[in-house]
Formats: structure tokens, sequence, C-alpha cells
């Protein structure tokens, strides 16, 4: 916030295959569209029992995918223990001779699933010559998701406007999520070793890794662990072992918002538009203080009904409103008019967020994560200091304590905190106005990567999407050198306008 007998791993595929793959399907006819590469993983997946496999077919790209599931001890030490079964899918390249080497996308989080982006990654122009695996991470997607009930409906729009982590909620969640899973063992580093594992077991070639958020702490950590097995990596939006998380939300947000005000200050149109906005919303602030802001909405196909807006709600809202680009450019305004004192159009873009947001992540993974590898690093006189003075305040990192506190904390190597130095070529990407890792993360990053190159882009979380970054990563990935890569392209980039007042 930045994922058995064989017969049962069967059924675990089928089942799998039905719920995530609704837009593929198995024709009755068109087997010449099979690649070479498919059959292949297909024969290695039949001698392996770990592995289970299926064909899927996409009707509008006309070509056979591999789906499956690969089955890994829980606990790594223990291989006569509890299994899961870890969902992916494999997208060939459309080469008949394909390089060696594969494209591997680590979602963000903690807690989504790479599976449900292969979307973006079927047009891909990275699939001319490579192969794309997507694996979700255990304890996400659809690889044993450990999941809480968060509250929140149609017809109860004020829990999406409350704290996530809440202890009263997460103990209920462990006491649930402990009857099926040993906690201890969805921490990044034993899934990067799964990764490993599945790219071992289908015989692939070094991965060129490529983590957005967390998945970039993710890629770090199997850069440090595998070394061997990376040809090359792209970080966006980075989040490296010093982000001990939550711990810097306050501040990243915080100078989010002082950067967006500097882009209003500095253009004499957005200035007349949104004059003075970064007193108008200390003054917003003030008066939710003093007493939360009834708000009627009707959302979702829900009943009409009043929530209040409370100023903790208005941080968190304003936090996620600035992620990404979309609606970075459009809170401005909201924040205006909620000064105007009209909260509506910014609580219901507030709520579509923190919605959206639940519905991605399996929180318990999440927990999973950062009780063992960020909260305990966390020390009391950090979070005064680095939270004082921000609209976000301790709240947040203050919550997420306490319900780590509550979670069973798995372990990980010693020297875990350590900065990540290995000579993998690594091209980072950081947004200007990245309200959760701003361009500081990614020259921390940097800094410790002999053979990194950071670019610094017009943007939000997330730049690798743009025009200007993927002719840049196509650059990388030809010869996995920084030196290939034209900086010239970032002064295309530029960012859109922000909406007008009206």
């Amino acid at each position: 916030m930045f994922l058995a007998p064989k017969s049962s791993a069967c059924a675990a595929a089928l089942c799998f295959l039905s719920v995530a793959f609704c837009g593929l399907s198995i024709p009755l006819n068109g087997q010449q569209n099979r690649s070479p590469s498919v059959q292949t993983w297909l024969t290695l997946a039949e001698k392996d029992s770990r592995l289970t496999a299926k064909l899927v077919f996409n009707s509008q790209a006309e070509e056979f995918f591999l789906a499956g599931n690969f089955r890994v001890p829980e606990n790594p030490q223990e291989s006569n223990g509890r299994h899961i079964s870890l969902a992916f899918l494999l997208l060939p390249a459309r080469s008949q001779k394909p390089l060696p080497d594969p494209v591997v996308f680590l979602h963000g989080g903690p807690g989504a699933g790479a599976v449900s982006a292969r979307g973006n990654w079927i047009q891909s122009w990275v699939r001319e010559r490579r192969h794309v695996l997507l694996v979700d991470q255990r304890g996400a997607g659809n690889s044993h998701p450990l999941k809480v009930a968060l509250p929140g409906s149609p017809r109860d729009l004020q829990s999406y406007l409350e704290p996530i982590f809440q202890k009263k909620i997460f103990s209920q969640a462990l006491k649930d999520l402990s009857q099926k899973a040993d906690l201890r063992y969805y921490t990044t580093p034993v899934a990067m070793d799964d990764l490993e594992a599945l790219r071992r077991a289908l015989d692939l070639g070094p991965l060129n890794l490529w983590g957005g958020s967390y998945g970039t702490r993710a890629a770090l950590v199997f850069m440090r662990r595998h070394p061997k097995s990376v040809r090359s990596a792209i970080l966006d939006g980075v989040a490296p072992i010093a982000f001990t998380n939550p711990l810097f939300h306050a501040q990243s947000a915080q100078l989010g918002w002082d950067r967006l005000v500097q882009e209003v200050e500095g253009n004499p149109r957005y200035r007349r538009w949104y004059p003075d906005l970064d007193r108008k919303l200390d003054q917003i602030l003030q008066r939710l203080q003093q007493q939360p802001a009834p708000v009627a909405l009707q959302m979702f196909g829900g009943p009409p009904q009043e929530v209040l807006l409370t100023r903790e709600a208005f941080g968190e809202a304003l936090r996620t409103l600035m992620y990404y680009t979309g609606t970075n450019r459009e809170v401005p305004k909201l924040v205006y008019r909620a000064w105007e004192g009209d909260y509506r159009a910014f609580a219901e873009a507030g709520i579509r967020r923190n919605r959206g947001l639940r519905n991605l992540l399996c929180f318990g993974m999440l927990m999973c994560v950062t009780a063992a590898e960020d909260l305990p690093r966390i020390r009391q006189d950090q979070i005064e200091a680095l939270c004082r003075n921000t609209f976000l305040g301790e709240g947040r990192v203050r919550q997420q304590l306490a319900v780590g506190a509550l979670w069973p904390q798995g372990p990980i190597p010693a020297d875990y905190g350590d900065p990540v130095s290995v000579s993998v070529p690594t091209l980072i990407f950081s947004g200007t106005l990245d309200p959760v890792t701003p361009p500081e993360w990614g020259q921390e990053a940097a800094r410790h990567l002999p053979r990194s190159l950071h670019v610094v882009l017009p943007g939000c979380h997330g730049v690798s999407n743009l025009p200007a970054a993927q002719r840049m990563i196509r650059q990388f990935l030809a010869e996995a050198d920084i030196e290939h890569v034209d900086l010239n392209l970032a002064k295309q980039v530029s960012l859109p306008p922000l909406l007008p007042p009206e």
C-alpha cells in the first residue's frame, strides 16, 4: 500500500481456470495455434507431480496459453507438511524463435495477484520475442489467498471511510486464517524462492523481473537471493528494503501534496483557479477535526444514506486519490469544492478509491509481509518525527503496528534490512508526484545497485506504462544494458492538465 495429492491439485487447477479465465476457453479445434513452447511446458507439467497445467485458448488473440498451479510446501523446511498451490499463467512469445529469458511481472500491494493483470500483457509488445510469466504470490490472487472480511457495501458506505487496520476486524481474521494457513510462511523471501522453484520446474531461462510498487521489493529480494537467475530488472515506484511499510506513508503523502501545490503555484492559470490551495487544505482539516461533516450519498446501486467525513478519513482519501495520474489531476478541484463546503464529490471519489483497494488486496497476506519484514524495524521516535506536520498524521502507522502486535511473525534472514546491492542491470522509474514512493526512494535503491539507471518522469505512482517509458524499456531489454537507454525520451513526457473548477 503499497498477492495435497495429485488428484486434488488437478481439481484445484480446474477450479482456478473456471474462476480466473472467464475470458478464455478451450476450443473444439484450432490446435494449429499452439506454439512449440506451450507444448514443451505442457510436457514438463505432465512429468512433474508439483505441476498441474491446462491449455486455455484466447479467442481474441487466437492463441493458446498455459495456465495452472504449482504445489509448494507451505513451510519450506517441512516437505511432508501442508502444501499450497500457486496459480500461474504463461503467455508464449509470438516469435517462432523466442528468446530464452522471459519477463515476469511482480504485482504491488502487498496482496494483489499478478494473473489478474493478464489483460495488460496479452497484447503487449514484450511478447514479440519473449514469454511472459504471471504468478500469484502465495497468499494473494488464487494462490491460497489470505483475505480479510472488511466491512463496506452499497448499503454501508460509511465503512469505506473507516480505518482498514482495526484490531477487532483483524483479530477475527487471524482466527479464521489460522485455521487454513501457517501465517509465518507468507513472506517475500519465501515467495521469491517459490518463483525460483517454478522457473526451474518450467525450464525457463534467467528472468527479466518487472515489478511495480511492492513488486519492486519482491524483485529486489529475488535479485539478492537468486542473482544468477536474473538477466535484468525493471522497477517502477520503488519500495526498497529501507522503505519500512507504513512508516513513511505520511511523509511521502505530504511530499506528494506539496509538489502538487508547487505545480499549482507555478502555473498562472492554475493559481487563478485554486488560490491558496495549501492554506485551504489546512482549514478543511481544522474544520473536520472540530466536527466531522455529514454527507448525503447514494452509490453502487445502494440506498440513499448519510456518512460522516472525519479528518482522518479525509486525509487517507486524499492520499489514495493522489496515487494515480487520473485522480491526481482532479484533486485540487475536489479539495477546493470541499473548502467551499461541498464534500460530496470528494467523499464519492475517496470511497471509490478505498473500495477498489479493499477489493484488490488480500490484507491477510499484506499483514504477513509487513509483520515480519517492516513493522519490527519501526521505532517509536521515528513515528513522531516522520509524521509531524503532515495531513495524514500518525493514525495509519499506529493502527497497523497494533494489528502487527497480534500477527504471527515469520522468520526472515538476519541481514534482511541491509540494502540490496547486486550487479543485475536495473532500470528504475519514479514519478515526480508519487505520494507513496517518491523519487527519493528510487534514488535510495539506485545508489546500492552499481548497474542501475534511475529515470524520473512526470507522473504519479507507476509511470512505466507511459509511451516514452515503454520505449526505454524496449531499449533496455534488448541488451540488458542501461547504456542503451535514450534519456532524451523523458523530454517527451508531460503531465495532463489539472481539471478546471467547473
